[in-house]
């Protein structure tokens, strides 16, 4: 997967996370999980741009640890939704969670190629 792939999908992957906060219910413990998710949510898009901008390989394992920090996060949050049965269509919830972990895995097995290469050189 090319980095501009990447950045369109983490992109998507933020739109999707808006999306489903929109169609969450309003209380006080909705509200927190809220915010948490909208922050790490959209942190993984933005975030995977800087990760194309590092000028070396150890900035950019700096940056894509962030922004494996903020996936892990989003899909805590999610399952935490799921958990509570926030979501009455379960199947939007359900996608929303494998992209979380499919993200998760494409940055963890990045950042083992790369630290890999580091600690060859």
């Amino acid at each position: 997967m090319t980095n501009e792939q990447l950045k369109n999908r983490t992109k998507a992957f933020s739109l999707r996370i808006l999306e489903l906060i929109e169609i969450m219910p309003n209380s006080i413990s909705s509200r927190v999980v809220i915010n948490q998710l909208a922050k790490s949510g959209t942190s993984v898009g933005a975030n995977y741009r800087a990760v194309c901008r590092a000028r070396s390989d150890k900035e950019f394992v700096a940056k894509l640890n962030i922004v494996l920090e903020e996936a892990d996060e989003c899909q805590f949050w999610l399952e935490i939704i799921q958990e509570m049965n926030w979501i009455k269509q379960a199947s939007d919830l359900d996608l929303i969670l494998k992209e979380a972990s499919e993200l998760v895995a494409i940055f963890v097995s990045t950042l083992k190629t790369v630290n890999n290469r580091i600690n060859n050189k």
